[in-house]
């Protein structure tokens, strides 16, 4: 019997929307230089402008205001770096304090890079969370009342519980004392409405493989008007924002996708919702000493985070992977390690609880089917890990 697969992993990465698909078949003849005056060169640069222009009108930006890189990781440590610019030639940084205010769950890619930058000599500040991880409110004011603040740098959206930030008002708290204000919006571009304008944000960070586009490829956003310093030198490219030839196939994958965002996110949005209800009352009511993770209303909606106790995240997933189920244990850039998540310490669980999540992230090809068959199958797992671990019943939940 042909087992069922269910892919359940969609905030790791989604599969290729079809339109996409068919748009990178069509293009991949097209391989002229976007940079070379010639015909093959201009053809790709026409592709090229057609999928920026999709890609800024998307996020309610203009043309000159989206940069193409490699990754979101990348545009990420592309403004966190600004803040290390020793030059005068490129931009101003160095005349400004260098502090900067981020948090204690961002991705590991602006985690990282800010612990890097602070054994550089910068200061930074990692903003505690509430249980559902949500920013300190009162802590974030009163460092930025104490002045000197850069940058901040918070997501929009939380890649491992869903919890979603009021980023307008932090951006606006953030302005008022003088800081630039960046958000990885990796996880929220395609799900939920996003305006730059409105936000009123400096830097916005997107990635493809997030909304059924091709990988390796992302945008940065960047405010008219805001100081620049490249991670990548030596070209021209992207007006010497980011230098490297274009990616000019994963550029139209990535126009495509928010093209195809465009008609089907609201949608999607409500169909998810409703999975998700599903999902969490079948939890709860088949499977004793649980906890779910994230804010129960501001929160993607296709992202489920639920701890059990008395069970390790690695064997859940191990035993769902034998009934052909995906998931997560949290972060795909961080599964390697051992650790417990730094999200879920982060908003006060303790070892056990993080050791013991896993993370369900639905996506546009989730059925009613794929919801009702891990239902059926996460009780039967949960109870053999339960029955081979010693500790189990023995704790204090």
């Amino acid at each position: 019997m042909k087992k069922r697969k269910v892919y359940l992993d969609n905030n790791a990465t989604t599969p290729l929307h079809p339109e996409v698909k068919k748009a990178l078949i069509e293009a991949m003849e097209v391989f002229g230089n976007p940079s070379s005056m010639h015909e093959f060169g201009r053809e790709a640069k026409a592709l090229l402008d057609s999928a920026r222009e999709k890609v800024s009108s998307f996020i309610g930006a203009n043309t000159d205001e989206v940069v193409f890189v490699g990754s979101g990781s990348e545009a990420n440590n592309t403004v966190l770096s600004m803040m290390a610019c020793p030059s005068k030639h490129c931009c101003n940084f160095q005349s400004v304090s260098k502090k900067i205010i981020t948090t204690k769950i961002e991705h590991p890619c602006v985690f990282e890079a800010a612990k890097c930058l602070r054994d550089r000599g910068i200061e930074v500040e990692f903003l505690d969370v509430d249980e559902y991880g949500i920013v300190n409110l009162q802590q974030y004011k009163d460092i930025l009342s104490k002045g000197g603040v850069s940058l901040v740098s918070i997501m929009m959206a939380n890649n491992e519980i869903g919890t979603i930030q009021d980023i307008k008002a932090l951006c606006h708290l953030a302005h008022k004392h003088g800081a630039l204000f960046h958000t990885d919006a990796v996880q929220a571009v395609g799900k939920i409405p996003i305006d730059v304008n409105d936000l009123n944000v400096d830097f916005l960070t997107l990635s493809a493989h997030k909304i059924y586009g091709p990988k390796g490829i992302g945008a940065l956003y960047v405010k008219k008007g805001i100081n620049f310093c490249p991670l990548i030198r030596g070209g021209h490219q992207e007006k010497g924002r980011r230098a490297g030839t274009e990616n000019v196939l994963g550029i139209i994958g990535l126009g495509k996708a928010v093209e195809m965002r465009t008609k089907e996110m609201q949608g999607e949005e409500k169909r998810l919702l409703k999975f998700k209800d599903l999902l969490k009352k079948g939890i709860a009511k088949n499977i004793p000493d649980i906890r779910f993770n994230g804010h129960p209303e501001d929160c993607l909606a296709g992202t489920v985070n639920v701890s059990f106790f008395g069970a390790e995240g690695e064997a859940i997933l191990l035993y769902l992977d034998m009934e052909g189920i995906s998931v997560s244990t949290g972060s795909a850039c961080s599964s390697g390690s051992l650790d417990p998540s730094h999200v879920l310490l982060a908003t006060g669980a303790g070892a056990e609880q993080a050791h013991g999540s896993i993370r369900v992230s639905l996506g546009r090809e989730t059925t009613e089917e794929d919801i009702k068959y891990l239902i059926d199958v996460f009780p039967k797992v949960i109870d053999k890990i339960r029955q081979m671990s010693t500790a189990y019943g023995k704790k204090d939940k």
